[in-house]
This record gives C-alpha cells, sequence and structure tokens, in this order.
C-alpha cells in the first residue's frame, strides 16, 4: 500500500535555504546557463544510482527501460522540462532532498559567494545546491517525480522560491522525475533548441547517459565515454574539457594519461594530475580516489585501491570489463584482477611523472614545490617502486641553493674520486646553509644536498643509495678525496693550547655536553654538536620525534675549530674575567641553535647583552 502523501499545506523553506534562494533570484549572474548543467548533472546522478541498485536489485519499477535525459521547451509558454527516467524520489525525499539542503551546503555556498563575488556562478554545484541555481531563470519550479520502489506512489513538489513549498499527490505512473521550469521574461533564450545545444555541447558532452532534445527527441551529447575512445581520436581540447567537467576545476590538469590497454588485463583510463594537488573548499570531489567503471557502469565513486595511497592526489575514470558488475569491497580486495590494474595504472602515473620532468621541468618544478611530499611518501613506503620513483626527487644543495636538483644533475656534478652522495637533515633551508658540518665540504667544492623537509628523514632512510651511488650524512663522513692538502691550512695551534681550550669548555659547560675535542672539519665555524659515537642515527632521531615517540636523545659532542678566533682569543681572557663564561656558554647555545636543538632561544637574549655591556667597557 503506497503511503500517504504528509505535505499539504505551504511547507517553509530552512532560514539559510531562503538566504540562498534570495541571493540565486534577485541577482544576476553572466553565466546562468550552469543552472541547466546542475539540472543535467543531477539527472544523470538519478540514472547512475539506479544503474547501482539494479546491480543487486532486479526487483524495481520499469527495470527494462533504456536510461536517457529528455529536454524540451515551450517558446509560447516559456517552459523549459527536463526529465530522466532514473532512481526518483518518494514525498518524504522530496521535502528532504529539496525543502533543505544536507551538511551546511547554503551555509558554506553563503561563505564562499562572499569571498568570491565575482564568480559566484562557477561556485554552484560545489555544495549541494545546484538544484536552487533553477531560481536564477524560473518564476516557479514544479518537480514531479516516481521512486524506482514499486509500491511508491508518485508526488509533485512545488515552489515559486520565497517563503514555502508545497508537496501533492500525482497520478504519476512512470519512473523517475520530471522538472518543469516557467522561465523569467529575461531567460526566454533558454526555449530556444540551438541554445540548449550549446549548454549541453559545453557543459555535457560527456555525461554517460543521452539526452535528448525536442519533439523529435534528438540526441545532443556523444555520451560515448571518452576513455573508451581510442586515444588517437581524442584532442587536447576534449580532454580537458572532460576534465573540467568531471572536476569543475576550470585550470588544466598539468598532465594526463588516455589508457587503452588489452593485455594483461582489459583497461581504460582517463587520469590527471591537477596543478593543485590540494582539495580545496570548492573541489567537487570530496574524497580521495579514482571512478571506478565495470563494463561502462560506475561501481565505485571513490576508489582508492588502483593506486598506492601517496598517488591520492590523482583524478580520473578506470573502466574495465573484466571486473564483474556485482563486485564488492571485498570481493575487489580478493581479486586477482585489481592487483594487476593497480601495477598498470601506479606504473602508468610514474610514467607520466617522469615525462612531465623531463619534458615540462618548469611546470614539474611547480608540481614538486607544491605536492613533491607524495613522491617522497612513496619513496619511504614502496619498496616496490622505490628504483622508479627516485628519479622524481628533487632537492636544493650546498652549491645550488634556491633550484631543485635530482640525484642525476648532482651525480652528474660529482667529483672524479667521489662515489657517495652527500646530504645534510635539518630544520630549514637557511639554517643548512649557515650548518657548520658544511664547512670542509664548502671548502673543497663538494657539493651536498639539503634536506629541510621533515618527510625528507624517511627518505634517506628508505633509499639508502641511487644507481649503486651510496648516500652519506654529512655530519658523519668527510669528502671521498677530500683531505686536507699542504697548500691549505692545517691545525696551528699547539697541543698544549689545545688542551687548554678543552679543559676550559668542560669546566665551564659541565655535563652539558659529554665529551669536548678539536676537530679538523671546521674551517669558518668555531664548533659544532655531534652525537656521541654508537649514537642512533640523526634520520632515525628525526622520525621519531615527528612519530611523537619516546626515546633517548643522544649525548652530545662538541667540536671546537682551535684556528678559530672566537676560539682562541678565549686564551687571552683571564680567569676572572665574566666575558670568558658568556662566550663559551654562547657558543655552545649557538651550535644548539643551528642544530635545530635550543629549548628556548629567548633565553640568549640576558646573556647577548651582557657581552654587549662589556664589549662598552
Amino acid at each position: 500500500m503506497a503511503a500517504k502523501i504528509p505535505f499539504k499545506k505551504p511547507t517553509p523553506f530552512k532560514a539559510e535555504t531562503r538566504q540562498l534562494l534570495n541571493i540565486l533570484i534577485h541577482s544576476l549572474y553572466s553565466e546562468r546557463e550552469v543552472f541547466l548543467r546542475e539540472l543535467i548533472s543531477n539527472a544523470s546522478d538519478a540514472l547512475t544510482r539506479l544503474d547501482f541498485e539494479m546491480l543487486t536489485n532486479r526487483d524495481v519499477l520499469e527495470p527494462d527501460a533504456e536510461p536517457g535525459i529528455w529536454i524540451s521547451v515551450n517558446k509560447d509558454e516559456r517552459l523549459l522540462t527536463i526529465r530522466d527516467n532514473g532512481i526518483g524520489m518518494t514525498a518524504e525525499e522530496m521535502a528532504e532532498n529539496l525543502g533543505t539542503i544536507a551538511h551546511s551546503g547554503a551555509r558554506a555556498f553563503l561563505e564562499a559567494a562572499n569571498q568570491e563575488k565575482g564568480a559566484v556562478s562557477n561556485l554552484i554545484g560545489q555544495f549541494g545546491v545546484g538544484f536552487y541555481a533553477a531560481f536564477m531563470v524560473a518564476e516557479w519550479i514544479e518537480v514531479t517525480s516516481r521512486s524506482y520502489q514499486k509500491e511508491s506512489q508518485a508526488a509533485v513538489w512545488y515552489s515559486e522560491g520565497e517563503e514555502t513549498f508545497t508537496i501533492r499527490a500525482s497520478e504519476e505512473l512512470a519512473r523517475g522525475t520530471t522538472i518543469k521550469i516557467k522561465l523569467k521574461e529575461d531567460a526566454a533564450d533558454f526555449t530556444e533548441e540551438y541554445r540548449i545545444r550549446e549548454i549541453v555541447k559545453r557543459h555535457s558532452d560527456f555525461v554517460p547517459y543521452p539526452i535528448y532534445l525536442g519533439e523529435n527527441a534528438d540526441q545532443v551529447n556523444q555520451v560515448t565515454a571518452i576513455w573508451r575512445k581510442s586515444p588517437r581520436e581524442v584532442t587536447e581540447e576534449q580532454v580537458h574539457d572532460f576534465y573540467r567537467q568531471f572536476t569543475l576545476d576550470f585550470t588544466a590538469p598539468v598532465a594526463y594519461a588516455h589508457m587503452n590497454v588489452d593485455a594483461p588485463v582489459q583497461l581504460y583510463a582517463m587520469l590527471f594530475i591537477p596543478e593543485n594537488t590540494e582539495k580545496s573548499f570548492f573541489s567537487l570531489r570530496k574524497e580521495d580516489g579514482i571512478k571506478l567503471y565495470a563494463r561502462k557502469v560506475l561501481i565505485q565513486e571513490y576508489c582508492r585501491d588502483l593506486l598506492p595511497e601517496y598517488f591520492r592526489f590523482v583524478q580520473g575514470v578506470v573502466d574495465s570489463e573484466d571486473i564483474p558488475l556485482n563486485v564488492n569491497r571485498e570481493t575487489m580486495q580478493a581479486s586477482r584482477i585489481i592487483p594487476q590494474l593497480k601495477r598498470l595504472i601506479t606504473n602508468r602515473v610514474i610514467d607520466l611523472l617522469k615525462d612531465l620532468a623531463q619534458n615540462k621541468k618548469e611546470t614539474y618544478e611547480k608540481f614538486w614545490k607544491a605536492s613533491g611530499r607524495f613522491v617522497k611518501e612513496g619513496i619511504a613506503s614502496d619498496r616496490e617502486n622505490l628504483s622508479n620513483l627516485s628519479p622524481l626527487l628533487r632537492f636544493s644543495s650546498l652549491n645550488h641553493p634556491g633550484e631543485l636538483r635530482s640525484l642525476d644533475d648532482y651525480i652528474a656534478e660529482m667529483k672524479p674520486s667521489q662515489n657517495k652522495i652527500y646530504y645534510l637533515t635539518g630544520e630549514d633551508e637557511r639554517s643548512l646553509m649557515r650548518s657548520p658540518h658544511l664547512d670542509l665540504y664548502r671548502k673543497q667544492g663538494f657539493d651536498v644536498l639539503l634536506l629541510s623537509d621533515p618527510i625528507d628523514a624517511f627518505v634517506v632512510l628508505a633509499l639508502q643509495q641511487y644507481k649503486d651511488h651510496p648516500l652519506a650524512g654529512a655530519t658523519a663522513e668527510k669528502p671521498e678525496g677530500g683531505e686536507t692538502t699542504p697548500d691549505e691550512p692545517q691545525i696551528t695551534q699547539s697541543p698544549e693550547k689545545i688542551d687548554a681550550l678543552i679543559t676550559l669548555f668542560k669546566d665551564l659547560l659541565g655535563d652539558k655536553v659529554v665529551d669536548v675535542r678539536s676537530t679538523d672539519r671546521l674551517t669558518d665555524s668555531p664548533a659544532r654538536l655531534v652525537n656521541k659515537d654508537g649514537s642512533t642515527q640523526p634520520e632515525m632521531q628525526r622520525v621519531y620525534r615527528l612519530l611523537q615517540k619516546e626515546f633517548d636523545e643522544p649525548e652530545k659532542v662538541l667540536e671546537i675549530n682551535p684556528d678559530h678566533q672566537l676560539i682562541t682569543g678565549l686564551l687571552d681572557l683571564t680567569a676572572e674575567d665574566p666575558r670568558r663564561a658568556l662566550i663559551v656558554e654562547q657558543i655552545y647555545e649557538n651550535a644548539l641553535l643551528i642544530e635545530g636543538l635550543h629549548p628556548n632561544p629567548a633565553t640568549m637574549i640576558e646573556r647577548i647583552q651582557q657581552m654587549m655591556q662589556a664589549m662598552l667597557k
């Protein structure tokens, strides 16, 4: 027995919906045609939902009806009608879907409209408010719908876009939804069939269901899924049009791949790398994952099983004849087809990025600055693709500050005697450039990669070597073949003076360091801090900190440069001179600061002021 229609009297819209309607009705936008795009998109969604329902349930109203979208116009009465035979709605669903906006969509739209005053028409459809865009052109709207459920009763929703809407019973027998719009006088051009054709071509050409227009029911869209065509038959302009329709991102992707594969599995795919890989507040696709079709039927809107997690920024469509239509999450994970598809798609994305890096270096650098962390995440987590991903890495370096260098670039400039790739990790590039650990490398012309991204610690732990060149931390290693030559200055201080300096630092620093020793690794810097021998390597320490795991902080050794004027000058100060203790403390804390280990740099201010006062005496 069909449920009675519970809505007889006019029902008020929610407050935020009334605000939204007020904006749409009383404002003029230069691209009011977006309302038709949204209504066609809603019709397509209704058909897709029915397809999905019928994968497991054939007991629906009119199960054999051919899916489609029909548009008709009546110039004399200024009427525009859009009909689909999709999943339909009950009266209760009408009240919920058309009388309010879920997930605070109205509020989000209103906030965005205030921020994007010149582009409000581009925001429609991104907050679940697409249907309401029709009120930009409508005097009134009537929606008649019958659900796919056989016992459901059809209903009619009506509103003039003001304070209320009404819902009443209908005798409609056919499944689906019909939207009838009485157009405003200044919107009469939407009763011109040529105008409708233009809009469909521009916005909805790749909707996966036929769109019919007029009394003759001429099909006005392509329908054929663009990803199923041969790549030779598809122009770049068509690809970009599809991308805009698919994502509502009006910035062209930085790269795309059109796949048409027959073996080892059958696969059609269109994959995109967006210019901005961060999903903005305005993104159409709110979750990670790509659309998965089986034999042209959408079976998963956001599939995350076909690409590794670090490629979650990739958008696109995958379609395969080898996936059964009744597939579900569990059978997908157990299927042997899915790993094969994943391998093919992952390799294609890697090749796409490699091609971008080689042939469009400036574009790749922009991608890297915005989204290189995804590749680094892959290096750290995917042993299988480690060698494929590593050529995509980019770093700044000691000899090329501010530039982005690949590992191949680094190898090409290695010294004849050099086999290792040197790197230094730290908090930021400016601090790394001033690191005392680089003194000897800078003096002898060796390059060092500067790794200042937090995830870089994971990268070097996973990578270990590149093309038979081991990665070596500059903190512990001396440059290969870069030992001090006779024509370069060596330590000139006598052993007695060096011992005196070491004793001085030990006495004044106490247990702040586990040891003090001299080193020939420093040329321009007075001192540096290194870990006690046998300590956890610096990269692992950074990993522990990032993961907020407890570990014993390694004891520190202070290495001093006995030839540095700041160090030797300490011997000229008497034991009673307060400047001596101040300078030693400051040298130590400077070393802490440059390593990113100082717990509270503000505590240095008082000491610095004391030293300044001592200079004035």
